[in-house]
Parts: structure tokens; C-alpha cells; sequence
């Protein structure tokens, strides 16, 4: 378990840490867009009220709160799940997963939305979305869960006759 905490403390603190940045300090969206390594790359401020793609965003404060609680509960579920995990890959998604649910939950609280600032395009292609690193580290956590979370059943080191 410990594995799984100082992931997602760390995916938390980095996420929050640009944030503080980006939002507080420089803020973006006053300043506009910053490029920086354009069009690869360049800090957009958006605000999220919804889920991913701005999908179910509505002016609702019940809607935000329904976030919020949906976050912690399904990281405690996540928390509770990795308690079985045997291979350390499948621990550190974890944390990205919750670590990264959670400060986009605390975005919620504090601002009413998640902030998103991380605007990505390549090749011709302009996207209109932005993100932010909690929604990366949710991602690649994701990722690493379905490929190598322990199958339920299943004892680590096993081997099959």
C-alpha cells in the first residue's frame, strides 16, 4: 500500500503544485494563452464544470458536489481494490488514478470547476480541449490497471502446470 500512497500524493502535489502556478501566480486566465512550445503545447485556462470534454457540464452547484463525492468514493473503492495488487505497476496506477480524481476534486471545492490549462495540438490538427497533469496521471493510471492489475483469484509469483 505503500506504493500506492506516495503515487498518489505525488500526481496530487505535482497537480496541484502547476496549478498554484499556472492559475494563481501567472494567472492564465487573465493573461491568455502562454505558448510554449507552440502548437505542441501551449497553457490555455479553461474551466470544467462537467467531465471529460466538458460532457454533463451544467451550472448546478448540486452537479459539482455529486463530482466531488463521486471521486472519493470511487478512490476509496480503487484504495480498497489495490490493497490486492502484487506488482508494483499495478500499485503506482492506482495512485495516479486516485491521486489525480482527487485533486481534480479539490479544483471542484475550491474553484467550483477543474482547471485545465494544458492545450495540446500536432500535425494540422488544432485541438480545442484542454487538460491538466491530473487528468494525464488518471490516464496513464488507467492504462496501467487494465494491463497489469492482478486478475481477482490470483496469487502473485503463481505459475501454471
Amino acid at each position: 500500500m505503500r506504493t500506492v500512497w506516495t503515487a498518489a500524493i505525488m500526481a496530487f502535489a505535482v497537480d496541484q503544485l502547476s496549478k498554484l502556478i499556472l492559475v494563481q501566480w501567472m494567472d492564465l486566465a487573465t493573461a491568455g494563452p502562454f505558448p510554449v512550445l507552440p502548437p505542441y503545447l501551449v497553457f490555455t485556462m479553461g474551466w470544467n464544470e462537467g467531465i471529460n470534454f466538458g460532457l454533463l457540464s451544467q451550472s448546478h452547484d448540486l452537479t459539482r458536489w455529486i463530482f466531488v463525492a463521486l471521486a472519493v468514493v470511487v478512490s476509496a473503492a480503487l484504495l480498497r481494490w489495490s490493497r490486492r495488487f502484487r506488482r508494483p505497476i499495478a500499485q503506482v496506477g492506482a495512485g495516479l488514478v486516485v491521486g489525480g480524481a482527487l485533486a481534480n476534486a479539490l479544483d471542484r471545492v475550491i474553484y467550483g470547476a477543474v482547471a485545465d490549462y494544458l492545450n495540446m495540438s500536432c500535425c494540422g490538427i488544432v485541438n480545442p480541449y484542454v487538460f491538466n497533469l491530473a487528468d494525464v496521471f488518471i490516464f496513464a493510471g488507467a492504462i496501467a490497471l487494465v494491463l497489469w492489475a492482478d486478475e481477482p483469484g490470483k496469487t502473485g509469483g503463481a505459475k501454471t502446470p
